[in-house]
């Protein structure tokens, strides 16, 4: 047998074992480098959709101890763009989302059992504030085939557009539905909560179970409402809110599987060459 022949089929029969290993189910081999794949791999796909539902409202004041209820308001609306992206360019289960939101934020209180004092802001027990706001959040998703939980949470800004005050006890007639001097129009804080998606590719439906929003910015001066400053408390009232949502996203990408873009890119490397042609 020819010598040089002979050491060829030596080393193929080397090589035998480390090019027979069995693959883990579910991963491919490219044939020009060794790279494994996940083909069930969330894409960076990005959807679209819209969220309503209602809104329970009440505040975080100083003095605290104020007897309060919640505040009931069934409008909430939003407009929402969510990005998901790979952290590491390998984990699936981050993004972004970002929207323009209608709701409203106020407080309801109530007369104290013990001492029969009801609170007031400016004369009113009640006022309702209908904001807009554009809260930007990072988005956590852990993605079953129909089934999808989240997770949101980032900062928001808004401004109040509107006041209604009302409630058992009412002030001045001509501030009932206009803001004073005092009142601060901008708002800002943080928004969180935990949800779950029902997805039918590609079509999504959100419950956002428990989204809540705490406000950073007081509905009034510090200090100027309802009384003048004093040594002893330093005056606030932050708005707190839950909302309950249900929302229907449209992708706008591919969610599983090759995006077109990636097909194209592999009929053209195909056709061309990754290298353009260039060595060709």
């Amino acid at each position: 047998m020819n010598r040089r022949l002979l050491i060829t089929l030596l080393a193929a029969i080397a090589c035998l074992p480390a090019v027979a290993q069995e693959l883990p189910k579910g991963f491919e081999v490219d044939t020009t480098t060794v790279v494994i794949r996940d083909k069930g791999m969330v894409n960076d796909y990005s959807m679209v959709g819209l969220n309503f539902g209602p809104t329970v409202s009440r505040l975080f004041t100083n003095p605290s101890g104020y007897s309060q209820g919640w505040l009931y308001n069934p409008w909430y609306f939003s407009l929402t763009y969510i990005k998901n992206m790979k952290m590491f360019d390998f984990l699936p289960y981050f993004g972004y989302q970002i929207g323009l939101a209608y709701g409203h934020e106020g407080y309801r209180f109530t007369e104290n059992k013990k001492s029969h004092y009801t609170h007031t802001i400016d004369g009113y027990s009640q006022a309702s504030y209908s904001v807009v706001e554009v809260p930007f959040m990072i988005h956590g998703h852990f993605d079953a085939s129909h089934f999808k939980f989240m997770l949101n949470a980032g900062p928001y800004v808004g401004y109040r557009l509107g006041i209604t005050r009302g409630g058992t006890l009412k002030g001045d007639s001509s501030i009932q539905t206009s803001f004073v001097d005092h009142d601060r129009r901008w708002d800002y804080g943080i928004y969180g909560g935990v949800g779950f998606a029902l997805v039918f590719d590609p079509v999504e439906f959100h419950f956002n179970a428990i989204g809540h929003m705490w406000s950073w910015g007081s509905i009034y001066a510090p200090n100027s409402n309802p009384a003048p400053y004093t040594n002893y408390y330093y005056r606030f009232a932050y708005p707190f809110d839950i909302n309950l949502t249900f929302g229907v996203y449209f992708q706008l990408s591919k969610r599983y599987g090759k995006t077109s873009a990636q097909l194209c890119k592999e009929a053209y490397d195909i056709v061309y060459g990754e290298d353009n042609g260039q060595n060709r």
